[in-house]
């Protein structure tokens, strides 16, 4: 099973081409948004995109700025927990349940830290609670490492998903491991996300029962009129960059200091196209029209597609 995932996931990386077109129209779009978002400044160091380009899912296209670089992901790293979840499922690994199921449903669907710790704790089998001597914490933190390492071997070079996803803090272990096993914070870059989106987009996570479950998870409903002065899962980020008649499947991420979506864009049309963002910089982490202007530039500015 692990053999043919590997084949699929490397399958995939082939077939998504970086593309020249979308290549000079992602030029044109971080220079747009660098001068429209410049007091404060946005620098060059504080942004990154990855565009792919599924109109045709047999040959993906793509193109990146900065797309190998290393963010802190805030909340888009449980998009690579539920991955792992249904990993585990699919072998057999991790008994299914209805409260799993909450767990997962409230850990995409809401972005909730505490459906979040309960997964993390399910799939790796750690628990957070007081400190450990330290044979124990290296255990500990070898365990609490089966996500990245299950990651790494499938070829993703930028993602660590180590950590638990806090609102005021981690305590105990948790807390002890991050200064004696570092890195201390989770990273991933757009490059990596936009990998583990076209896998789940094109039904090849797993399986296509598995990719669409979790598409299921990610679907973001538009017609919901946002709360005023609310960051809210999928209204707040990419969303209002959205014409009538397109869909969206996100998974978005903030702190204080940064600010993230990675969203799959259906097109009226049928056709496809993920634009996973990353900002960082406090000055910039409560803006809501940074995201959404990137994909604004990208959408209005679509390459033909060749035969």
């Amino acid at each position: 099973m692990k053999v043919a995932l590997v084949f699929l996931l490397l399958v995939g990386v082939l077939s998504a081409a970086t593309s020249a077109d979308w290549a000079a129209r992602l030029d044109r779009t971080v220079r747009a948004v660098q001068s429209e978002f410049s007091a404060p400044q946005l620098n060059p160091a504080q942004l990154a995109i990855t565009v792919i380009d599924l109109r045709q899912p047999q040959a993906p296209r793509r193109a990146d700025y900065r797309g190998a670089e290393r963010f802190y992901p805030a909340s888009v790293i449980k998009l690579f927990f539920l991955a792992y979840t249904h990993h585990l499922l699919a072998n057999g690994r991790l008994a299914d349940s209805p409260e799993l199921r909450r767990g997962l449903r409230d850990m995409i669907v809401e972005s909730f830290n505490e459906a979040t710790s309960y997964i993390v704790d399910a799939i790796t089998h750690t628990t957070s609670g007081p400190e450990m001597p330290a044979a124990e914490l290296a255990a500990w933190s070898q365990q609490r490492g089966v996500v990245t390492q299950y990651f790494q071997a499938l070829g993703y070079t930028n993602v660590n998903a180590q950590r638990k996803t806090w609102g005021e803090g981690p305590y105990g272990r948790e807390k002890q491991d991050m200064a004696v096993h570092g890195p201390a914070r989770n990273f991933l870059s757009t490059n990596d996300t936009a990998q583990l989106l076209q896998e789940i987009a094109l039904g090849r996570w797993i399986s296509p029962a598995c990719s669409s479950e979790m598409l299921a998870l990610m679907e973001r409903d538009l017609t919901k009129a946002p709360t005023p002065g609310v960051d809210e899962e999928g209204l707040s980020f990419t969303a209002p960059a959205l014409a009538p008649g397109m869909k969206l499947w996100s998974k978005a991420g903030w702190v204080s200091w940064a600010r993230h979506d990675a969203a799959l864009i259906g097109l009226p049309d049928g056709g496809r196209i993920i634009i996973v963002t990353f900002t960082e910089g406090r000055e910039h982490a409560s803006n809501r029209a940074i995201i959404a202007a990137v994909a604004r530039h990208l959408l209005a500015d679509l390459p033909p597609i060749t035969p």
